[in-house]
């Protein structure tokens, strides 16, 4: 079987820069950034509107890889799980996903909100989310 090989299609620019400072989920964080993306992609964002949700996948290149059982949210009243049931950053591949609302289109750059991720984390790719037409 042939290895994946991933491509980075740009990089995350935004003000959470530690672990700690990071929201838990997307789904709880107002936070703002630039989602910068490489101009040999460029034509990928056509069709990105302001005021739609994308899914965005990240490479968590600061994460552990060699952890395979956590504290959900850092709880340890709730038990040591494993990886696979948690959205704990530490996990063999490192990939995030996160919902967010894009607020501007600016060329190469889209402003969104919701962000969850550090500032200079890789991005992998860009989705529409599901349940929005077209």
């Amino acid at each position: 079987m042939d290895l994946p090989e991933l491509r980075c299609i740009g990089v995350l620019h935004g003000d959470i820069t530690t672990c700690e400072d990071a929201p838990k989920n997307f789904d709880i964080s107002n936070r703002k950034g630039t989602l910068e993306i490489y101009p040999e992609y460029q034509q990928g964002l056509d069709g990105i509107v302001p005021g739609q949700t994308i899914v965005v996948l990240f490479w968590l290149h600061r994460a552990n890889r060699d952890i395979l059982k956590v504290y959900p949210r850092g709880d340890r009243s709730r038990g040591l799980r494993g990886v696979f049931a948690t959205r704990s950053p530490a996990r063999p591949n490192p990939i995030a996903i996160s919902e967010l609302k894009v607020l501007a289109v600016d060329g190469l750059h889209l402003q969104v909100s919701g962000l969850d991720i550090l500032d200079g984390t890789p991005i992998l790719d860009i989705k529409k989310k599901l349940s929005e037409p077209g």
